[in-house]
């Protein structure tokens, strides 16, 4: 799919909600011809600490589509997330939907798979998730007709999903004060994360653009929404006509001096699951801790 494919003539409700503990934000996208709905990277609680898991955050998105009467038709992933846990499962069963995510989850799957020494009972081939999307395809949200456009750079399965005239990007891109995420994990490449965003920066300019992190740089407000008109005038890593070569210097220097995040751990075999925590041999829920493994 190619630019002219959005149609800036739907004009999708979007609902953001922020979760403090970990700079993400979820989405509610609904259909204003219809009664149909998508959730965008939902949040699954976890106090790391006390290997407790909690669903605040889902119970929020899921009252906020019951209270507003839709039927939730898809449950997006942008990506396998490395600093939340997804509530996709939990929000599945509470509401049906379908739950999709990039077909580079099967390089993540087998990638972490070795990480966390995964038996040959962890499917490597995408089929924890109900859909896995290519470069272009199609799919429907009531009237509305979304397509996603494969970005990698960040990960190897990063999708940004258009759906009328938003673009939900993911980690490919933060607000214009923010730059870019990160391109130095396993399967990471900074020179196709700058590649990814000139996909995204092709779009027509008054396409809104919808974050999954807002860190908030300089102490201003948390914020989520912006337009690719903004991030290519104003994006500190890329706008301005920033070059390819100028990008990868900078990520390459900026991401040897970064942590790991905080829930990367968990995250990780969490997610590459479809939402799904691991069991042991009993059926309990439980995580890995594999040393010097990432």
């Amino acid at each position: 799919m190619t630019a002219n494919a959005v149609n800036l003539s739907v004009k999708p409700r979007v609902q953001g909600f922020f979760d403090e503990a970990t700079n993400t934000i979820s989405y509610v996208v609904e259909d204003p011809g219809s009664d149909s709905c998508a959730v965008i990277d939902s949040v699954l609680d976890i106090d790391y600490a006390a290997g407790r898991i909690t669903h605040d955050n889902a119970d929020a998105v899921v009252a906020h589509i019951r209270g507003r009467g839709l039927r939730l038709e898809w449950i997006i992933e942008t990506h396998v997330h490395a600093d939340h846990l997804s509530a996709a499962p939990y929000i599945q069963e509470k509401l049906g939907g379908k739950i999709g995510i990039g077909a580079g989850i099967m390089e993540v799957q087998e990638t972490f798979g070795k990480v966390f020494n995964e038996g040959t009972e962890f499917q490597r081939d995408g089929s924890q998730f109900d859909a896995l999307f290519e470069d272009g395809d199609t799919y429907a949200v009531g009237g509305m007709e979304a397509f996603a456009i494969h970005t990698p750079g960040h990960t190897p399965a990063c999708m940004v999903h258009v759906i009328g005239d938003t673009a939900f990007v993911g980690d490919t891109l933060f607000m214009p004060d923010g730059g870019s995420a990160r391109a130095d994990f396993p399967g990471g490449d900074a020179g196709q994360l700058y590649d990814s965003i000139q996909k995204v920066l092709s779009l027509p300019e008054e396409t809104r653009l919808f974050m999954c992190h807002d860190y908030g740089p300089g102490g201003r407000e948390i914020a989520w929404e912006t337009t690719v008109g903004e991030e290519k005038a104003h994006n500190i890593h890329v706008g301005g006509g920033k070059t390819r070569e100028e990008f990868v210097a900078f990520r390459t220097e900026r991401d040897a001096r970064l942590s790991m995040p905080r829930l990367i751990i968990p995250a990780l075999q969490v997610n590459m699951r479809a939402g799904g925590v691991p069991t042991d041999a009993e059926g309990n829920p439980v995580l890995k801790v594999p040393l010097n493994g990432l």
